[in-house]
């Protein structure tokens, strides 16, 4: 029999087409409309509604970009309109592009007293009208955003554009009005319109030769012939009646479950600054709880209690409807963070504090905690995120993003992921493979056919909504959901919670698979490196809050010095947000990296200031020299979290000494300390580094030279500032070359050396010290960069034979491979680190420190002569700069100040000292005395104080985090510093636990498993 399958699906689309879309409105009737021009930022609806509105008509040209136009529509609704079968509707038409929703022009329609009714977008266009007044009065404000389309269509084409930053977008109008109209929705069409919409998808996804397709088939086309053309509304009820038989029929025993739950990702800045993502979130939450009205049904999920506070502050109105939507259970907070937060970059604290700033918000403002993480969209996860999670109260974790690998797919999707300490907590990524699902039949069957747990499990997770520039659900979905409820060919689906799902799913499934360490992306790995000036600004505030929270501490308790509260939280609640998945990897417009430099100035003063206050109040007065450590270790004569008064004109145990070598094979310079012997040669690079403790043991490969700048070209086959792509190692030039090499510094503490580089249109200057009593070479660069597509990285090529190396995470550390043996080995070629990267053989090893670089590669590679042993090199990369041209063209260009460290020498617990003294520099002020440590810790150096800081109750007790650093079991003593009535163990939001953890006696004795973080309060007696 002849197959025409083909010929009754394009008749049914044509049907739809012609015959259904024309006709889900009966009848359309235009309204006035005017507007008024807001000339800068937008402004709050009680000043728009009191400016003067201009008349306006179609194909009017609006908006220049990042622009405010708001529109007033008003007139009077036909008298009999409304009637049986109807619903009376205002359909705007503002201009909208063929772009994806929220990568374009979008509006907040309000009613006249200022309440906000919903959102509008090129897909969700409508507004309810329910109250018509007697005389039929219509009355609407559109608050109108005419937003560039940054990403090209939603295509992203990755083209270079002038729209990212406000300075270069120019003042064209990109949008032109269409019709505003009040408009009677024809019930029954567009009942009819959802059924043809859910059969004609499920036909696309059944076997070809299936008798439930051919089924489904004739169904359409006895609709189809129901329906009269000429009478679309009279005949849609027998077009309906032809499709229920197929409708009705329910699903296998064994089909695969979804539970649908409503989503609408946010970004909370990307290709829009935060100003624009605090209105998105106003939108789309109005949007939402006006679904809720007419779907009893709908769930909705939403994370980021920055989100949150937006709409709070600024839609205080909307935020208690929302806050009454929350009591029923109904707009459900996810997540449990301040924002849905990159989880590679920010330090062990930071990603704390994501949890304890949005848990306390949700509690606070919502009276709900979360349990899960939920982190759909970031670039890959920290091996440090269960026990994290843990220790704030979570159990679960959510993400999608693992389905984006390049190489290797994940083997589960419903899994325990195990974390560096052995914490595990409960994981599911949805396998329809997007957290912007529209429930159609094509992700359904991408759910059912992709689920790895088949046979195991029978349940997963489909958020659905328009995402990533917010809209949300939409009516469509909530009826593409009803109608595959219960539907043959189909997964069943079920709305509902996304805290209900993760329970059923770990009751149905106790024995899941485990996932042990990080769940590395890979994909924009390029995000460890864009955009150094927001990382550096991250990693800067980062160590700022510790000592201003350690200093200010110690200040209360030794001085009875006020505790800033209120600007400490400021500060964090700004770091947190620019924390976001996509300002931290640098992979936003140039507006929103611009804003974030600005943010981290704003805060280094904030934060700078209250150090100063603290340390004047701890020093006293007087004229000596009071030296403060805020690092975990002892500095010298500095103790850890102390402070002592240094004597003036002291001078080291050996002085650095410098020697001229202009005459040896190498030329330059000889920098010796009687621990380090270092050869810098004529071009300013590293050619010799002896450990002289170890009997002057080459630390360079042979052959080799060190603290090498080397040039890639850098032109990812895909995602610009998101992706470093294997092939850029093909491309690579050695900046040897040198302008001028000269002696900087020549003194006991420190000697210099400071070479200039020009390449391309670029400068560089670049230091290398090495200072007295150190075992670490210190490489100081100051960069004037004007590359583009270009990758610089800085290289150590290290004597050592190391199968893997050690980096620094939060709380700890991750050991990866330095070979490709696999294909996970082999796809996991740029990584990232925090303030260190260890490499060594049995009984030897180095590190490479630095104070603001997280990308690194480090691998393998044999000697000159192709032999592979034993002078096997291990050569250590930090990725510096890039200059990727999209989505901001200017990424990266002008001035930079970097520093790394080549720590000689050393294990693990080296690199962990000196990764936080390149990061926290004593700090000398004028003073007559110094305080004791506010607490020290006895016992093993393991055990490392992440932060010091008073309890967030207000009650003044101290509260101390610390971690084991070390990777193996450390046992220790708390020892207060001030006057105490009890230590007790708690969860990250200062809570007592439950359960007997680290804490052994009253006494401040602990125990620790090996990377285990520990929380701390110590009452005031």
């Amino acid at each position: 029999m002849h197959d025409n399958s083909h010929l009754v699906t394009m008749r049914v689309d044509r049907f739809v087409r012609e015959r259904l879309l024309p006709h889900t409105h009966r009848r359309r009737h235009p309204l006035e409309v005017r507007q008024w021009v807001v000339p800068g930022e937008p402004v709050p609806f009680a000043e728009a509604v009191s400016e003067h509105f201009e008349p306006v008509s179609p194909g009017t040209a609006w908006g220049r970009p990042w622009g405010t136009t708001w529109f007033r529509a008003t007139g009077t609704v036909p008298q009999g309109w409304g009637g049986d079968g109807t619903r009376l509707e205002v359909v705007a038409d503002i201009g909208y592009s063929e772009a994806h929703p929220g990568f374009q022009a979008e509006a907040t329609a309000y009613r006249p007293d200022g309440t906000v009714v919903k959102g509008l977008h090129p897909r969700n266009r409508y507004l309810a009208v329910p109250d018509v007044s007697e005389d039929g009065a219509v009355d609407v404000l559109l608050e109108a955003s005419s937003n560039p389309d940054v990403a090209g269509g939603g295509s992203f084409t990755f083209e270079p554009t002038p729209f990212g930053d406000l300075r270069t977008a120019g003042d064209a109008p990109l949008y032109r009005l269409g019709r505003v109209d009040v408009v009677e929705l024809d019930i029954a069409v567009w009942e009819l319109l959802q059924d043809v919409v859910a059969l004609r998808g499920l036909v696309d996804e059944l076997p070809r030769e299936g008798s439930r397709r051919a089924a489904v088939l004739r169904a359409l086309e006895d609709a189809v012939d129901a329906v009269d053309p000429d009478d679309v509304s009279g005949t849609a009820a027998d077009g309906r009646a032809a499709l229920a038989p197929a409708l009705g029929a329910p699903a296998d025993a064994s089909a695969h479950r979804v539970l649908a739950v409503g989503h609408a990702h946010i970004d909370s800045a990307w290709l829009w600054p935060t100003r624009e993502t605090a209105r998105k979130c106003a939108r789309t939450f109005a949007n939402v709880l006006a679904l809720m009205d007419e779907d009893d049904d709908l769930v909705f999920a939403c994370s980021s209690a920055q989100q949150y506070a937006w709409v709070r502050d600024a839609q205080p109105e909307l935020f208690e409807r929302i806050r009454e939507r929350v009591r029923e259970g109904r707009f459900v907070p996810v997540g449990g963070m301040w924002v849905e937060s990159d989880t590679n970059m920010p330090g062990g604290e930071a990603l704390a504090r994501q949890l304890v700033a949005g848990k306390r918000f949700f509690l606070e403002e919502l009276g709900v905690e979360p349990e899960d993480v939920w982190l759909p969209d970031s670039f890959g996860y920290t091996a440090a995120m269960p026990q994290i999670a843990l220790a704030a109260g979570s159990r679960w974790f959510l993400t999608q993003k693992p389905s984006w690998n390049e190489t290797n797919r994940m083997p589960h999707h419903t899994f325990w992921w195990e974390g560096i300490d052995g914490s595990r907590v409960f994981t599911h990524f949805p396998p329809a493979d997007t957290y912007n699902s529209d429930v159609s039949a094509t992700d359904l069957a991408r759910a059912e056919r992709n689920f790895a747990e088949k046979g195991r499990a029978s349940l997963s997770l489909l958020p659905f909504g328009y995402g990533d520039g917010g809209g949300g659900p939409t009516r469509e979905m909530l009826a593409a959901a009803h109608r595959t409820a219960d539907l043959e060919g189909s997964p069943r689906v079920e709305l509902g919670d996304p805290h209900d799902f993760f329970r059923r799913a770990e009751e149905e499934y106790p024995g899941a698979p485990v996932w042990t360490g990080e769940m590395y992306l890979e994909f924009h790995r390029g995000t460890y490196t864009s955009q150094a000036r927001t990382k550096r600004g991250n990693r800067r505030s980062e160590h700022l809050l510790r000592e201003a929270e350690l200093w200010a501490t110690t200040a209360a308790v030794h001085t009875g010095a006020a505790y800033p509260y209120d600007e400490l939280e400021g500060a964090w609640h700004t770091v947190l947000l620019q924390q976001f998945h996509d300002i931290l990897p640098g992979s936003s417009i140039a507006w929103v990296h611009r804003e974030a430099e600005a943010n981290y100035a704003r805060v280094a003063e904030t934060l700078e200031g209250l150090i100063a206050a603290s340390l004047g109040d701890l020093a006293g007065p007087g004229e000596a020299t009071v030296a403060f450590n805020a690092a975990p270790h002892r500095h010298g004569e500095v103790p850890a979290l102390g402070a002592t008064v240094r004597p003036e004109g002291g001078s080291p145990t050996v002085p650095v000494r410098v020697e001229d070598a202009s005459d040896s094979a190498t030329g330059g310079w000889v920098l010796d300390n009687g621990l380090v012997r270092v050869v810098v040669d004529r071009d300013g690079l590293l050619a010799s580094v002896l450990d002289l403790r170890a009997g002057g043991r080459e630390v360079l490969a042979p052959g080799a030279r060190g603290a090498l700048l080397q040039l890639h070209r850098d032109t990812p086959t895909q995602w610009d500032a998101w992706d470093v792509d294997e092939h850029y190692r093909r491309h690579t030039t050695d900046l040897t070359d040198a302008d001028s090499v000269e002696l900087l510094e020549k003194g006991p503490h420190r000697a210099a050396l400071r070479a200039i580089r020009r390449f391309g249109s670029s400068r560089v200057e670049q230091v290398i010290a090495l200072e007295a009593d150190s075992a670490v070479v210190g490489v100081e660069l100051d960069v004037d960069w004007r590359e583009r597509q270009k990758l610089l990285k800085l290289a150590f090529p290290l004597d050592v034979h190391a199968d893997r190396a050690a980096s620094e995470i939060q709380f700890g550390h991750v050991v990866r491979p330095t070979h490709a043996n696999t294909s996970w080995d082999a796809a996991r070629f740029e990584t990232c680190a925090h303030r260190w990267v260890h490499v060594g053989e049995a009984g030897y090893g180095a590190a490479v420190v630095n104070d603001s670089t997280y990308g690194h590669d480090v691998g393998r590679s044999a000697r000159s002569d192709g032999r592979a042993a034993p002078g096997t090199t291990t050569t250590v990369r930090l990725s510096l700069l890039r200059a990727p041209l999209y989505p901001d063209p200017e990424a990266d260009q002008g001035g930079h100040r970097l520093r790394a460290g080549l720590v000689v020498g050393a294990q693990v617990p080296e690199a962990v000292v000196e990764g936080y003294r390149a990061n926290l520099p004593v700090r000398e002020v004028r003073g007559g005395s110094a305080p004791a440590p506010v607490l020290t810790v006895e016992g093993d150096d393991g055990i490392v104080v992440e932060a010091v800081k008073l309890a967030e109750d207000r009650s003044g007790d101290v509260v101390v985090r610390l971690y084991e650093a070390h990777g193996g079991r450390a046992a220790g003593r708390v020892v207060p510093g001030f006057a105490c009535s009890g230590i007790e163990e708690t969860d990250l939001l200062e809570r007592p636990l439950e359960e007997a953890g680290a804490l052994t006696g009253a006494d401040g004795d602990l125990v620790l498993r090996p990377f285990q973080i520990v929380t701390l309060r110590l009452r005031r007696a």
